[in-house]
């Protein structure tokens, strides 16, 4: 079945049919483990936008095996310059692996200003300390 894409694919551009992609969301996060050096899965994630002097929650999600959320926006929601925050859960990671952590949930402020621009957010992850950059 999957050879079958590429030849349709082939045959609709060969014919002059449009052929549109779909948007690709504009914010994924990626939680990885320092000690180990492994992707973290089970990373509960929430994504939040300010509003005035309030954080109102845009989604949520959960770390795949990899580590990832590859689409943390909203689906169909046109993304808006501002404020957001991305909070990870990582207390509940680490009772689960039977650690102490420093950091039971870990808040990251960052301004999204280009509405057709990627934000990918990657943690790199220790029971006592953490680090996060703009990745892509």
């Amino acid at each position: 079945m999957q050879a079958i894409k590429p030849l349709v694919l082939a045959c609709a551009l060969a014919a002059g049919a449009p052929v549109m992609a779909a948007a690709p969301n504009p914010l994924s996060v990626h939680v990885l483990d320092l000690q180990s050096g492994r992707p973290t899965p089970g990373i509960r994630v929430r994504l939040e936008q300010r509003a005035g002097e309030q954080w109102r929650e845009l989604a949520a999600g959960v770390t795949n095996a990899q580590g990832r959320i590859p689409a943390l926006y909203p689906e169909g929601r046109a993304v808006a310059a501002g404020a957001y925050r991305i909070v990870f859960e990582t207390g509940e990671h680490y009772a689960r692996t039977g650690q102490p952590t420093f950091f039971p949930r870990i808040p990251v402020e960052f301004t999204m200003d280009a509405v057709t621009a990627h934000y990918h957010v990657p943690l790199l992850l220790s029971p006592f300390g953490y680090s996060t950059y703009r990745g892509n």
